[in-house]
C-alpha cells in the first residue's frame, strides 16, 4: 500500500500549535490511529516511523505527532506533565476526527503508553489500544530523575540529563505524575489492549507489562519482544512491531484497505507501481488491478506481498497456464488440469553445461508442469514443446530494452 504523508499543524490542549506528520494511505482508509511517542522522544523517531509505515500498509491512516515543547511542537517542555500529555493527545484526536474520522486505535511507546491508555476514555471512537514497553504506573519514570529529585524538591526545578541531552524539569512534573493512578483507568479500560513488551528491556522492567496485563479485563494479549530494546534501535523490530499491531488491530478496527478509484483506470498494458516513505512494500496497479509486492522480514521487509522475483515466476507460470489452456481447448484435446511449479535461484554460469555464459552467475528458472485428465502420450509431448512457447517465456529469452524516465514530482 503506498503511502501520503504530509506535515499538519493543529492547537494543543494548552494554546501551542503542535507539528505531526499524517500518513495516509493510497485509498480509503480502513480505520485512523493516534501515536503516541516516549517520553522526551518525538515523532521522528526512527521506530514511530516504521511502526506508522507499517500499519499505513494495512489502509490504516496514522497521525504521529510532537507533544508540547518537544520536537517541532510549541511550547515550553518544562510547563509540560503528564496530565498536558494526555491533554495533547485528546487535541490530536479531534484533529483526526475533524480531517478524516476520529480515531479507533491508540499506540503507545513507553510513557505514551500510559498516557494512551489514560486517555482512552475520553476518546469514545477509540476501540483498542496497543502499548510498547508502557511503564504501569507514570511514576515509573520518577527513577530517570532518581540524580535530580533532591533539587526538584528544594528549587523547584532541575535540568536533568535524558538519553544524553538536558531536559529542564519542574517540580510540579513529578507531583503530576505521583497523582496519576494507571491501574485504575486500566481496569475501566473497556477497549480491546494489546501489551508488547521486551523482556531485555533495561529501561522499562518486563514486570510492568505484566501489571498491565493483570489489570486489564479481557479482550487482552500479550506479545514478548525478544531480544529488542527499549527504543527498537533494530528496524527489524520496529517492523516486527507495526505487522503485529496492524494485524491484531485488524479484527477490532475494520480489514482490507479499499482501492483508490483513482487506481482503477489504469489501462490494460500498463502498470503503475507505487512506494512509501520507507520498507520495500509497493503497491501495484495494472488494468484496474490492485497487487502488493514486498520482500520477506529475512530481507528487511514486512512479507505483506510477493517479492519481485516471486512475480516473475508467478507471471510465468500464469502465462505458461493460459498458453496451453488456450491450445488445448483449439485443439479440443482432454486437459482437465494444469499445475505449475517453479523456482528461481542464481547459479554459477560453469554449473550449466549448456548455457553460453562462462562466467559469474546466471539466472536458473526451473517449471515443473503437471497436466491431468485423459491426454495420450503424445499430447503430453505436444504440450510441454508449447509450454516453452508462451509470450512471457519468449519475452524472457529474447533480447529486450527497457529505458527509465525522470518525471517532475
Amino acid at each position: 500500500m503506498s503511502t501520503q504523508v504530509e506535515k499538519v499543524t493543529f492547537p494543543g490542549a494548552h494554546g501551542h500549535d503542535l507539528v505531526g506528520q499524517l500518513h495516509r494511505p493510497s485509498g480509503e482508509p480502513v480505520a485512523c490511529a493516534l501515536f503516541a511517542h516516549c517520553f522526551t522522544c518525538s515523532k521522528d523517531l526512527r521506530a514511530v516511523r516504521r511502526i506508522s509505515t507499517a500499519l499505513v500498509e494495512r489502509g490504516v491512516a496514522v497521525l504521529r505527532f510532537d507533544f508540547t515543547g518537544l520536537g517541532e511542537s510549541g511550547g515550553d517542555f518544562s510547563d509540560t506533565n503528564f496530565s498536558s500529555n494526555i491533554d495533547d493527545l485528546v487535541a490530536a484526536a479531534e484533529y483526526l476526527a475533524e480531517h478524516i474520522a476520529p480515531p479507533a486505535l491508540l499506540v503507545g511507546h513507553s510513557l505514551g503508553g500510559a498516557a494512551a491508555l489514560s486517555a482512552a476514555h475520553r476518546i469514545d471512537a477509540c476501540v483498542a489500544i496497543a502499548t510498547i514497553g508502557a511503564p504501569s504506573d507514570p511514576a515509573h519514570v520518577e527513577h530517570l530523575l532518581s540524580g535530580s529529585i533532591a533539587e526538584l524538591e528544594r528549587d523547584g526545578e532541575a535540568e536533568v540529563l535524558l538519553e544524553g541531552r538536558p531536559f529542564r524539569i519542574k517540580k510540579q512534573f513529578l507531583e503530576d505524575i505521583r497523582e496519576h493512578c494507571a491501574e485504575d483507568r486500566i481496569r475501566a479500560l473497556g477497549r480491546a489492549l494489546l501489551v508488547l513488551h521486551s523482556p531485555q528491556d533495561s529501561t522499562v522492567g518486563i514486570d510492568n507489562a505484566s501489571r498491565i496485563f493483570l489489570a486489564a479485563r479481557h479482550p487482552k494479549s500479550f506479545v514478548t519482544l525478544d531480544k529488542a530494546d527499549h527504543l527498537l534501535t533494530n528496524p527489524a523490530d520496529a517492523r516486527y512491531v507495526g505487522s503485529v499491531i496492524a494485524a491484531w488491530a485488524s479484527r477490532y478496527i475494520g480489514g482490507a484497505p479499499k482501492a483508490a478509484t483513482t487506481d482503477a483506470s489504469v489501462p490494460h498494458g500498463q502498470a503503475v507501481v507505487r512506494g512509501g516513505p520507507t520498507g520495500f512494500a509497493n503497491d501495484i496497479v495494472t488494468g484496474g488491478h490492485v497487487l502488493r509486492a514486498d520482500e520477506p522480514t529475512t530481507y528487511g521487509g514486512t512479507n505483506t506481498g510477493p517479492s519481485p522475483y516471486e512475480l516473475l515466476l508467478a507471471s510465468l507460470g500464469a502465462c505458461t497456464s493460459m498458453t496451453l489452456r488456450m491450445y488445448a481447448d483449439r485443439k479440443k484435446w482432454p486437459l482437465e488440469g494444469i499445475q505449475i511449479n517453479l523456482q528461481h535461484d542464481k547459479i554459477h554460469a560453469s554449473d550449466c553445461a549448456e548455457c553460453e555464459t562462462r562466467t559469474g552467475k546466471i539466472d536458473d528458472i526451473r517449471k515443473q508442469i503437471r497436466l491431468t485428465g485423459p491426454l495420450d502420450d503424445t499430447q503430453r509431448a505436444r504440450l510441454m514443446e508449447i509450454a516453452d512457447r508462451c509470450p512471457v517465456h519468449r519475452t524472457l529469452h529474447s533480447e529486450v530494452r527497457i529505458t527509465s524516465t525522470l518525471v517532475e514530482d
